[in-house]
């Protein structure tokens, strides 16, 4: 269609927008309702499944989608912006194929509900259903927009000639998530070309903007933001809507920091087709909203200027319905996703880091150094070889005031691994964040998205809970929900565990299982230097988010150190270790517990006529189910052992597939170790009598054996 760009401001008065631009943002505005109304009754019959409006939003979304550079900026929408999307480019068929849930639905392929937008081609970024998380993925972006122009041979994207900018959209209701304040602390931290669109209809759900938002004004709130561009405007106004959003673009795009439009909107359909408004909202106040409907307001204003009379409108209307129609015939036919096409696509379809192509032995030189100086020393070389990477996080830098970086030592992580790389490849690839895990690993997605390799740290796995719902439901289902249109592969480094004596609550717990738990996400975790330097590069090698678990108690251990094993060691996922051989039992682990198996195998076969094998599973998920198999089908007996909590955790699955598939070889139950279910204490000998120990696991072995 039509656009704005450059016309608002070119021209003397808004009103000297030309006839036929006005004419293309009516017909978008009633396009979007009359989907709307189609989709409502698709609903009703059966035909699709879920249905959400943008009834009311679509003067200011029209408006933002006229202004914007489809194919150039790149937009976060929220599931309103069905008129956003329409002035971009999507078409009212892709729109009816993903109410339909059809394998031709190019957002998602039949995965994602509708009204959850996805364009790789426009820049519309996979709509996901959690409220606000969204706003840090926008911040990601628009940093890696920054990035991405440097001089460096970064991916190179087409430049808008004023510059890129990101679009990102949300109701009132959703700022009221921290996360929406984290995005404009970082957004204006960085100065970023970020345009912060909030849709305020009134309500979030049932719940009214006065219950929502101290004062009932987000917009008052954001003003103290320095360097934040705020506006208000009447978003049913389509005129006033472009001036504004024309204002904000242009500060946008200029470089002067990001900007927030508070558009004021009506919602005078229910929340969704789930929701009935009438239990809230009484009828005085409904009607009060019809008689502001925005598509009214413009289609009086193209009479009363004689763009259009009564009946240009009608034809346009006829027009409009016989599209949607076409459109709705062709989706009813549509197929389905295939069977079997559920599983496909939760990892690249194109780099798989279980592969032989990731098998490249170590070539050892030097003395032997500890797990924090070998991932070190990954990090370093995988940044000279591939300058997308970035680091960041908390304490990460060396200095953040970079004056002091010639009189102090520098900090480098609370556990010195990231220390000097700041020095060597600078504060733009090397910086500290907000203290604010869900903005670390949010604006990690956004960056990934764009193609660069963000490796983030978050300090301590006890304080990983923040950004859970990033991690879950952002980070491992992007590529899954887009149907492969976009992908975010990073690398979220985590030091975890106990046994550090002193730890306590907060700073020695495990947790892994609930992440491996998660469809998408690879998790590995090394026991010694040697496997943390080359797993750690095929993590950021690969094509697929990692969350690389280091185990704090094993950074500096003497016991487990190795020369440097070269800039190309890589170790594939879903390859454990035979540390040890034996013919009587399989013990089965992984992280610190590898070395208290070995000293448990060892006392045990000074005393008894049995040996034991211990494979250190180094991969989470995946992990090596053949060589469990092979090892458990020659020994006839298997324990399984973990730091973590022993009720429902990680060693259950394991040792549950043992006993269906293996059952016939067994002569003894599958046994497990794991922690007391508890938490870590801080009086190390209360934390040793929580936490498995070199004892619990010979008393184990023994049992085993002796069945």
């Amino acid at each position: 269609m039509a656009d704005l760009r450059g016309l608002v401001n070119e021209a003397p008065a808004l009103d000297a927008i030309r006839p036929s631009l006005l004419l293309d943002a009516y017909r978008n505005m009633y396009l979007s309702r009359r989907l709307d109304d189609r989709e409502i009754i698709l609903k009703r019959r059966n035909e699709i499944f879920f249905q959400v409006s943008a009834a009311g939003h679509e003067a200011v979304q029209t408006a933002a989608g006229m202004l914007l550079d489809p194919g150039f900026d790149w937009v976060y929408p929220y599931y309103r912006d069905r008129a956003l999307c329409l002035a971009m480019g999507v078409t009212p068929l892709d729109m009816l194929l993903q109410a339909v849930g059809a394998a031709s639905d190019s957002a998602s392929g039949g995965r994602q509900m509708p009204s959850h937008w996805s364009n790789p081609k426009l820049n519309i970024v996979s709509t996901s259903s959690p409220t606000g998380t969204q706003f840090l993925q926008a911040v990601g972006c628009a940093h890696a927009d920054r990035l991405i122009r440097s001089d460096r041979k970064s991916p190179k994207w087409p430049r808008h000639p004023g510059g890129n900018l990101v679009l990102v959209c949300s109701g009132e209701g959703a700022t009221s998530e921290g996360e929406f304040w984290e995005a404009l602390n970082a957004a204006c931290l960085e100065r970023l070309p970020l345009l912060f669109l909030i849709e305020d209809n009134g309500y979030a759900i049932s719940v009214p903007v006065e219950a929502q938002t101290a004062g009932g004004s987000l917009s008052r709130l954001a003003r103290s933001f320095p360097d934040l561009d705020v506006h208000e405007v009447d978003g049913l106004d389509f005129l006033e809507s472009c001036r504004v959003l024309s204002e904000a673009v242009d500060h946008c795009r200029e470089g002067h920091g990001p900007a927030l439009v508070h558009a004021y909107t009506i919602r005078p359909y229910s929340h969704s087709l789930s929701d009935d408004e009438s239990l809230y909202k009484p009828v005085a106040e409904r009607e009060d909203e019809a008689s502001k409907d925005p598509i009214r307001r413009l289609a009086a204003h193209l009479e009363h200027e004689g763009i259009a009379d009564e009946h240009a409108l009608l034809t346009i209307h006829q027009e409009i319905d016989l599209e949607i129609q076409e459109a709705v015939t062709v989706a009813l036919k549509a197929e389905a996703p295939p069977s079997g096409s559920a599983m496909k696509l939760l990892y690249s379809p194109t780099v798989n880091p279980t592969a032989d192509e990731f098998d490249n032995p170590p070539r050892l030189a030097g003395e032997p150094k500890t797990m924090v100086d070998l991932i070190n020393t990954c990090l370093r070389g995988e940044m000279q070889r591939d300058d997308r990477i970035f680091i960041f996080g908390q304490d990460v830098a060396d200095c953040t005031r970079e004056e002091y970086l010639d009189e102090v030592k520098g900090k480098g992580g609370v556990f010195k691994v990231t220390h000097g790389l700041q020095r060597r490849f600078g504060s733009d690839r090397v910086f500290n964040a907000p203290i604010a895990e869900a903005a670390i690993v949010g604006r990690a997605i956004g960056m990934a998205t764009r193609g660069l390799k963000p490796v983030v740290e978050i300090q301590f796995f006890d304080y990983i809970w923040p950004a859970m719902m990033q991690i879950r439901g952002e980070l491992a289902t992007l590529r899954w929900r887009s149907n492969n249109g976009f992908s975010c592969p990073l690398v979220v480094r985590v030091p975890i565990g106990g046994y550090l004596g002193g730890g306590a609550v907060y700073h020695s717990q495990s947790g892994e299982v609930l992440f491996t738990h998660i469809p998408g996400l690879r998790v590995v975790m090394p026991s010694n230097a040697l496997d943390a330097n080359g797993l750690l590069r095929t993590a950021i090698r690969c094509d697929d988010p990692v969350l690389f678990l280091e185990h704090k108690k094993l950074y500096r251990e003497t016991y487990n150190r190795a020369a440097d094993p070269g800039p190309e060691h890589m170790v594939p996922f879903g390859r454990a270790r035979c540390v040890k051989e034996g013919s009587d039992l399989t013990l089965i682990t992984y992280g610190a517990v590898v070395h208290k198996a070995l000293l448990a195998a060892q006392r045990i076969e000074k005393q008894h006529d049995a040996t034991v094998e211990i494979l250190d599973l180094r991969s989470l998920s995946p992990y090596d189910w053949v060589m469990i198999a092979e090892s458990v089908s020659k020994t006839s007996r298997a324990i399984v052992a973990h730091e973590d909590c022993l009720s429902f955790g990680y060693g259950a699955e394991i040792a549950a597939r043992i006993g269906k598939e293996l059952f016939d070889r067994l002569d003894a139950p599958v046994s497990r170790v794991g922690a007391k279910d508890t938490w870590v204490a801080y009086n190390p000998r209360v934390e040793n009598r929580i936490l498995p120990q070199t004892s619990d696991l010979e008393r184990e072995i023994k049992k085993t054996l002796a069945y």
